[in-house]
């Protein structure tokens, strides 16, 4: 298809619908099939063309126009939509024997069948909505409401990209009624709540409240902006044409026609398969790139639907397999403040015991003083808490005694209960003075090497995969050093003897010479993860390797200036600060000495021109499992290939490099068109360098 409408089209008309038609065209390859065919600067000329034409002649202008997305004035209010057909509820299972249950009721009243087919779809945790189309144009959306009734909001969806406002193909009704999940992203939530916090505006608490907020914009220029997508989930009132006969078909003919339908819907035989398809589902839930919270399993014959019927106010051939929770509401019980390696004190929340996200909750994090005041949070508050996979526990609200459904036992309190959460003078540890540096939001405790807790927490960093690579040297074992007294600092750890780790607490003979063999064997380092280990305040390991790449000794880095800092990629001035002022304190030289007096060897690199390194500028993102390594070596390698590696895909990302179960940023560099490349490939290109067999 030509990327242009030529102005040798002598008919106007002719040539605004053939624009649109491309434009339509290449919003369907880009927003549902993850395969654009023209770059966006190409695209963004077919559309600044359309726009020129309709504003020389707005007569032409159609609501079916890619330009009308753009959203309009802001309307009074909304109006009601009457549902033909009503929007029902589904009923909740929870268990494999529940889903049995269903699959036994359905076929005591289908006693003709004997195997049942399922069309089963992941239950996307959204805004239901439902979508008209008269003659394959799009012409009204609507919430769900209450199931009979709902709002007219056509200004707001007709602003969705993946949603089409005109239909293709053949066979379109005169008049279908599509219904589906409005949802936001969840790397479009993230990066909204980002800009929100830049511009110190209110963020939202969740993908699921944004969509919904989002939706009921009187001005939909505002959802315009908004990360917004659908897929559709079923069909109401058809008139002027015929559907397959299967929901399977029916899904496959609705996106023939170019409306957005979920990749993973799958039709099974049989409630085994369909166990087993949320199950599959379940483990996928926190690589997908949008919420959800279970599978929906429908009876996929239509015709059986119809002989099943329904309830007061639920389907009989479909259910919803509801996943463990990810937000439940708890209680506040107190507020620790704990100590970290750079003396930030961090407030931990301490809850009542509660089962989110399949697992226990009883600890959360709240962040900084900053976080509770934003929260309004007091001890003894109920509140809102939420664990997605692994994510730490996160308190995303605090809730009033109204809250409809609360299920957990003891959450009545009484006005003594509640108490305001103070900010410590003293650190909890030490006992050493807490200090809030101007322009910062975190609170320090400047006991540095006194306080227990930073000792331990700068040894702990010292040992660690990425730094110094001690294995062994976990928190129970350097909890015992330190509170015996035996390691002061990081270089004692190399003065430390068999019969000093002997006496301690569950370490045997074999166990305390497998600590001093590894510690024997860390000398030998790289100088990036050596200056890494050393805990220099906002040094990270790409700011590390940066260093020891740029000036080659540590002899050279221990003598740098500010100046000479800033020409390197990553370092700015606070970070140049901290890293002049790590290395003009005499105690640090000092302690730098002394591990060098007791072997440690950086490898000093030859000292080499950044920008001359065959990656230099680039972003890449690293996915998925892969083989030949780990994904941290293969961050390492990266930059020591002059590379900045990012956790998170966007328009800046050069590559991507994705192995088995890549997820969300997989999704997303696909649709943003970036370059991808597999494992194989990505060895090539080390191999290619001579980086292949170099340490990380």
């Amino acid at each position: 298809m030509a990327l242009l409408v030529e102005y040798n089209v002598v008919n106007l008309t002719e040539r605004v619908q053939l624009l649109r038609q491309q434009i339509e065209h290449h919003n369907r390859l880009y927003h549902q099939l993850d395969s654009p065919e023209i770059p966006d600067q190409e695209y963004d000329k077919l559309f600044e063309q359309l726009l020129e034409l309709e504003k020389k002649h707005p007569q032409l202008i159609t609501s079916d126009s890619p330009t009308q997305r753009v959203g309009s004035f802001p309307a009074v209010g909304f109006l009601q939509v009457v549902h033909v057909l009503p929007m029902l509820s589904l009923d909740k299972v929870f268990t494999k024997e529940d889903l049995m249950r269903f699959e036994d009721r359905c076929l005591k009243r289908l006693p003709q069948v004997q195997h049942l087919h399922f069309s089963c779809e992941p239950k996307i945790d959204g805004v239901a909505v439902s979508l008209l189309y008269e003659n394959g144009v799009l012409v009204r959306g609507a919430t769900r409401g209450d199931g009979s009734s709902g709002e007219d909001i056509t200004h707001n969806v007709k602003t969705i990209r993946n949603i089409p406002l005109r239909l293709h193909g053949d066979n379109i009704p005169s008049s279908l009624e599509v219904r589906g999940e409005v949802f936001m992203s969840k790397s479009g939530f993230a990066a909204m709540n980002a800009q929100a916090l830049a511009n110190s505006e209110r963020t939202f608490i969740n993908p699921r409240n944004a969509a919904a907020g989002s939706l009921r914009q009187l001005d939909s220029r505002i959802t315009a902006t908004r990360p917004l997508a659908m897929y559709c989930y079923s069909v109401g009132e058809v008139v002027g044409g015929i559907l397959p006969v299967s929901l399977d078909a029916v899904f496959k003919q609705l996106s023939a026609w170019g409306l957005p339908v979920n990749s993973l819907q799958q039709c099974v035989v049989g409630i085994l398969a369909c166990n087993n398809y949320c199950e599959s589902v379940l483990v996928q839930r926190n690589s997908l790139d949008y919420e959800i919270d279970g599978v929906v399993v429908k009876i996929d014959s239509l015709v059986h639907q119809t002989e099943l019927g329904l309830n007061a106010r639920t389907p009989r051939w479909a259910m919803a397999y509801k996943f463990p929770a990810e937000e439940v509401v708890t209680r506040l019980l107190d507020v620790e403040f704990q100590v970290g390696r750079t003396g930030t004190i961090t407030p931990v929340a301490r809850l009542e015991p509660v089962f989110v996200g399949g697992v226990t909750v009883s600890n959360a994090t709240l962040h900084n003083m900053d976080e509770i005041a934003r929260l309004g949070i007091r001890i003894g508050d109920k509140v809102i808490i939420r664990r997605a996979g692994d994510v730490i526990p996160k308190i995303v609200k605090v809730v009033t005694d109204d809250v409809a459904e609360i299920t957990h036992k003891n959450l009545v309190a009484t006005a003594s209960d509640y108490r305001v959460i103070v900010a410590p003078a003293v650190c909890p540890v030490c006992q050493s003075p807490v200090v809030k540096e101007e322009g910062e939001v975190l609170q320090r405790c400047t006991g540095t090497l006194i306080c227990r807790a930073q000792l331990i927490g700068v040894l702990l960093h010292f040992a660690s995969r990425a730094a110094m690579d001690i294995e062994g040297l976990g928190s129970k074992l350097v909890e015992q050093l330190v509170s015996r007294k035996l390691v002061s600092n990081i270089a004692d750890l190399y003065f430390l003897n068999f019969g000093a780790l002997q006496n301690l607490e569950r370490l045997g003979a074999k166990s305390a010479q497998n600590i001093l063999d590894a510690i024997h064997a860390s000398k030998k380092v790289t100088l990036a993860r050596f200056l890494f280990a050393l805990g220099i305040r906002d040094v990270g390991e790409a700011t590390a390797l940066n260093l020891a790449v740029h000036f080659g000794t540590l002899a050279a880095v221990m003598t740098v200036t500010k100046k000479s800092l800033l020409a390197i990629q990553d370092v700015g001035p606070i970070v140049a600060s901290h890293i002049v002022e790590f290395f003009g304190l005499p105690s640090n030289q000092e302690l730098i000495q002394r591990l060098l007096l007791a072997g440690v060897v950086p490898a000093e690199l030859p000292v080499a021109d950044i920008e001359n390194l065959p990656l230099q500028g680039q972003t890449w993102v690293v996915t998925g499992t892969l083989e030949t390594m780990d994904r941290q070596a293969a961050k390492n390698k990266l930059q020591q290939l002059g590379a900045k590696v990012a956790s998170s895909v966007s328009a800046l990302t050069t590559c991507v490099v994705a192995g088995p179960g890549a997820g969300s940023k997989l999704t997303t560099a696909q649709a943003l068109g970036i370059k991808i490349i597999d494992e194989d490939i990505f060895m090539s290109l080390l191999v290619q360098h001579d980086f292949a067999t170099k340490n990380g």
